[in-house]
């Protein structure tokens, strides 16, 4: 070390709101500092607020700036929103990602099926392994969560150790992987910890959170017991839960037939990552039809409601192969993400409607969180002996709580930062020293949006008032060429009193064009401008809304 160095933490996403995890470390003084990055993720956009966007991705430019800096990517794990950005974002960042084998074997497989997407230098650490990086020693300590090779990070410096602890939970017994392991982590406080970087999704829970055995028990009982079809939908990545519902259907003697290309990808990854050992091989879509009702399992996409996926079109009956019917069994073996409860809901009544039995967690354990409630944090407290705890992986609610709850435990330093704070941990008391610009992209198709584009707020206006589109051609006198080409989008047929709407608009436009000086009827900007001015006014009074108006004048 050397005088003036700082330990620093820097989130780019993912504090103060629940998906976009992206961080760093820094080490050195602030005008020459190292830096690694820990997950790269995106979270989803939203029908009402971003309007044609599906993805959403972290900004990034502060790393950019700093890229010659970036000594690699460290994942914890492989969950989208820890490492779905990395496709869009890893071009202007050029560094090598480090992750454990199955993390790796599906950013690959994500990547390869991405047309376009360039191929990423993933290099693989076993679970357990550690990497050099720079100042940087960076250990992968397993973890119980919902997905395979789930690691929290134990970060050593020459400031001494930091632990980031990802997505994680304690499960006693867990279906697949080691889980987390109490002795690992109180040697880890042994050596002295200077502060936690720790998950807040669950700290409003109080409690533990069930095991993952149980939900396998419960889903092997309703698979069983089940007369006719069973459906069930889980997370893509959940292989532990694809598992635990494949060796159920087995004892059941049913074959299971595969829905969905997330879950073709993900299962194709974990089965050659050997996770899937022992487990009968799934069948095809197109074996559906061939199969008696009860010997079959369908395991399918959709768990959060997304319209394109297997369960809304089996919901919907459109789906081209697989079909259920009154009787047949569907199991929600996830929980709702906030902000999909709508969708989720319209799928699970359009099932009841047709005589479908749907089981949801409100009602049997078929589903529990990969992530701790208040006594599994405690314990992890009283492991670590951290000299600070910073809350990340959360919404304002979820970081609250998780700083009270540690102050509570007699953690010394609980800083509560946002996006952008850049938290020096080293040396001293943990104090924000500076910001960076954060900020989120939407990715609009193959193209990337800044969150201010105007693009975004005149979708949202158009799914609220709609578009009138108006084309008049003026001739070298000022008259009329013709008369004017009206079109509506998203605007109803007629207004409240019966009238037609586009006569509306026509009258309107009209009226404009026989009293407007023939001088400004001259002159394109001038007659768009009262055009756009005089449709709008006209049909907020007759409508009640102001929609977009496009004006083209076509002047000889």
């Amino acid at each position: 070390m050397i005088q003036g160095d700082e330990l620093v933490f820097l989130p780019l996403g993912g504090v103060g709101e629940i998906g976009m995890n992206v961080a760093l470390y820094g080490f050195g003084p602030p005008e020459a500092r190292q830096w690694i990055m820990v997950d790269c993720g995106v979270t989803f956009g939203d029908a009402g607020e971003t309007p044609g966007i599906d993805l959403i991705l972290p900004d990034l430019r502060f790393a950019e700036a700093e890229r010659p800096n970036l000594l690699g990517i460290v994942l914890t794990h492989a969950h989208e929103d820890h490492f779905g950005a990395l496709p869009d974002l890893w071009p202007d960042l050029q560094v090598p990602i480090y992750a454990t084998p199955f993390t790796a074997g599906l950013l690959a497989a994500k990547v390869a099926g991405e047309p376009g997407a360039t191929a990423l230098p993933i290099e693989v650490v076993p679970p357990g392994g550690r990497i050099r990086l720079g100042p940087f020693e960076v250990e992968f300590v397993p973890v119980a969560h919902s997905i395979p090779e789930p690691n929290a990070l134990a970060i050593r410096t020459p400031a001494g150790l930091v632990v980031h602890t990802g997505d994680w939970k304690i499960d006693p017994e867990p279906t697949m992987g080691p889980g987390t392991d109490p002795v690992k982590f109180r040697a880890l406080g042994d050596e002295g910890v200077i502060a936690v970087m720790a998950d807040s999704t669950n700290a409003v829970r109080a409690g533990r959170s069930p095991s993952e055995t149980e939900v396998a028990a419960t889903l092997a009982e309703l698979i069983q017991a089940a007369p006719r079809r069973v459906a069930v939908t889980t997370f893509a990545s959940h292989v532990p839960r694809v598992k635990s519902i494949a060796l159920a259907a087995a004892a059941a003697g049913r074959e299971v037939v595969v829905a969905g290309r997330a879950l073709v990808r993900t299962i194709a990854v974990a089965r050659e990552a050997g996770l899937l050992d022992g487990v009968p091989p799934f069948l095809g879509e197109d074996a559906f039809d061939g199969l008696a009702p009860d010997r079959t399992l369908v395991l399918v996409t959709g768990s959060q409601g997304e319209p394109r996926a297997a369960l809304s079109r089996v919901a919907a009956d459109t789906h081209p192969r697989i079909h259920l019917a009154a009787g047949d069994r569907v199991i929600l073996s996830s929980r709702t993400i906030p902000g999909n409860e709508r969708p989720v809901n319209r799928i699970v009544n359009a099932l009841i409607d047709r005589g479908v039995e749907v089981v949801t967690d409100r009602t049997r354990l078929v589903h529990v969180s990969g992530h701790p409630r208040r006594d599994e944090m405690a314990d992890l407290y009283g492991w670590l002996r951290p000299q600070a705890v910073v809350p990340v992986h959360g919404e304002a609610l979820h970081l609250s709580e998780h700083a009270a709850l540690a102050r509570r435990l007699g953690v010394p330093n609980v800083p509560e930062i946002r996006n952008g704070d850049v938290l020096r941990l080293w040396p001293g008391r943990p104090e924000i020293v500076d910001e960076a610009p954060v900020g989120r992209v939407h990715k609009d198709g193959q193209v990337r949006l800044a969150a201010e584009d105007a693009a975004l707020a005149d979708r949202r206006w158009l799914a609220v008032a709609g578009v009138v589109s108006i084309a008049v051609a003026i001739d070298e006198h000022g008259e009329p060429a013709g008369a004017p080409e009206i079109a509506l989008t998203g605007l109803p047929e007629r207004d409240q009193s019966g009238d037609d709407m586009e006569d509306i608009v026509r009258d309107v436009v009209e009226d404009v064009l026989e009293e407007l000086p023939r001088g400004l009827r001259r002159d394109p900007d001038a007659l768009a401008k009262a055009l756009r001015r005089a449709v709008r006014a006209e049909l907020a009074l007759s409508w009640g809304k102001k929609p977009i108006c496009h004006v083209l004048v076509l002047a000889r």
